[in-house]
């Protein structure tokens, strides 16, 4: 796709374009009717051609669009695309020269013409933008090919509307119209040679739509972000169903307010408890469980969690999903805690929480049934440029979906185990290996770049740091495949008798004689469970 640029100014909107290339588009050359327009210069530094074609004093607009058609004629372009070109075109440009596109810094048809910014204001409206649109000779008319909204603030004036406009909304909205065309995906409908109407083929909707909008409320300035020197703020989604830290009352009114580091470690902790339904405990450090059990009661669950690393769990975060009891709040206090969450607290509880005057108590509310636990499908992760989205992994095996790929088989016991370790593993940094016996954990390796110092680490933390538990006879469960045999070798000699792993390794057959020859019992769940941020 070759572009013809045509501005008057300094065609901020091409230069982007020409860095970016949109589906692979150049600018071919950019014109200009202004002799010292600042797009020439910015042109000549990347190598684009330029011409100025200046109206004469008296020309008419035929004479002064056929120099221009002329000028023209000497390059190869499929497209013309304005930025700022100050002059309106005559149907007789526009039908002589291929499809032409503008962008306008409003939502047309609202606020057409040269001082849209100041229309928004004066109108009060709260969301404004751009629109990319087919040209005619109708100022501000033609068929919309993509907007892109950004919103008004109370403090804006013009320069503040305008640049923000310009970056969030046209540097967004004008490369990707450039990229459909450059696809060939869009359709002009024209009523002989008018264009009335655009059509993009794959501009759908669904779980991953070829276009998102998202707009968040911020609810909180944070303190800090994960460290001192980074400024941080709280967004909320209004839309949100699911029981969550963002908006939950913090009980505790003493207690300092959440900070970017409670919110992450919080949201981490009541995610892993949802995963059960029996009364379940969790403590987590740097988002990473330290421990996690269920039991009979919170509090039996809680201290099973607490005594896998009772060291690692000071100043960590503790969710538990049932409503708080006294007894559970009493073992949390015994040590230094930054956050609890729970769906609800007894008073007699919050008593014995708000002694302690800076943890942060909060309630989330019911957690719901089933499914109505996890109702948010998608998780979204920041990075350079972009956003990267997925589904949640909501997997939850099951006895009836493990195979058995050992000659010993488990018993019910070690399979009751390997659900509930694979449950609590999901929430491992990768490369994640869990160690449990019954409901609880024994020692958990997270966030190594080798598997078989993951099965160290989980062993050692077994061995020196869990109070009156041992690796001896426990399941080992590992988020991804064993690529050899060493990491079970390892596994044996800290003691483990069974393991649950994904399998799905050219390498199965030795990882399965291995444990064959260390009288192990494995089950493969044919799905692994990464965790990378």
């Amino acid at each position: 796709m070759k572009i013809a640029g045509l501005a008057s100014n300094r065609g901020r909107n091409l230069r982007h374009i020409a860095d970016t290339a949109p589906g692979g588009a150049e600018l071919s050359v950019v014109v200009t009717n202004r002799e010292q327009a600042p797009v020439l210069e910015a042109a000549t530094e990347r190598r684009v051609p330029t011409e100025v074609v200046q109206r004469e004093d008296g020309e008419s607009r035929a004479s002064h669009e056929q120099r221009l058609l002329d000028r023209l004629a000497g390059y190869d372009f499929d497209l013309v695309c304005l930025d700022g070109y100050m002059r309106v075109l005559t149907d007789e440009f526009l039908e002589a020269a291929p499809t032409t596109l503008n962008v306008h810094p409003s939502l047309l048809p609202a606020f057409p013409g040269a001082d849209a910014h100041e229309q928004v204001l004066d109108a009060g409206v709260r969301t404004t933008g751009c629109t990319v649109h087919v040209v005619t000779e109708e100022v501000d008319a033609g068929p919309i090919v993509t907007q892109e909204p950004v919103p008004v603030y109370e403090d804006d004036d013009v320069d503040s509307l305008k640049d923000r406009v310009l970056r969030d909304a046209e540097f967004t909205a004008y490369p990707r119209a450039v990229r459909w065309f450059a696809e060939d995906r869009v359709t002009i409908d024209r009523d002989g040679d008018e264009p009335v109407d655009v059509t993009v083929d794959g501009d759908d909707g669904g779980d991953f739509p070829e276009r998102r909008l998202v707009s968040e409320e911020r609810a909180a300035t944070l303190r800090y972000g994960e460290n001192p020197h980074q400024d941080a703020a709280l967004y909320v989604d209004d839309g949100c169903e699911e029981a969550s830290v963002v908006d939950a009352p913090q009980l505790n009114p003493g207690a300092k307010g959440m900070g970017y580091n409670n919110y992450n470690d919080a949201d981490a902790a009541l995610n892993l408890v949802k995963e059960f339904d029996e009364p379940a405990a969790a403590v987590i450090k740097h988002t990473n469980p330290a421990g996690c059990a269920t039991g009979d009661t919170i509090a039996e669950a809680y201290d099973r969690a607490l005594r896998t690393d009772a060291k690692s769990a000071f100043g960590g975060i503790v969710a538990v999903n049932r409503k708080c009891d006294a007894d559970t709040a009493d073992a949390v206090v015994d040590s230094f805690k930054e956050v609890v969450v729970a769906p609800g607290y007894t008073d007699s509880a919050l008593d014995v929480l708000r002694e302690k005057k800076n943890l942060r108590v909060l309630d989330v509310g019911p957690l719901g049934d089933g499914d109505e636990r996890f109702s948010e499908r998608f998780t979204e992760k920041p990075i350079v440029g972009g956003r990267l989205i997925q589904e949640r992994d909501r997997q939850s095996p099951v006895a009836a979906d493990l195979d058995v790929v050992t000659e010993r088989e488990p018993t019910d016991e070690q399979i009751e185990t390997m659900v509930f370790a694979w449950k609590t593993l999901k929430h491992v940094k990768s490369n994640g290996i869990l160690f449990a016996t019954g409901t609880e954990t024994v020692g958990v390796g997270m966030g190594q770049v080798s598997r078989v110092d993951a099965v160290t680490l989980a062993a050692m933390k077994a061995e020196k740091d869990a109070e009156g538990k041992s690796a001896e006879g426990a399941v080992m469960a590992s988020d991804a495949f064993f690529p050899f045999p060493d990491a079970i070798e390892e596994a044996a000699e800290a003691g483990v008798e069974a393991v649950i792993q994904p399998g799905g390794s050219v390498n199965d057959e030795d990882v399965i004689a291995a444990a064959d020859e260390h009288d192990m019992a494995m089950a493969f769940t044919g799905s692994r469970c990464f965790r990378h941020d």
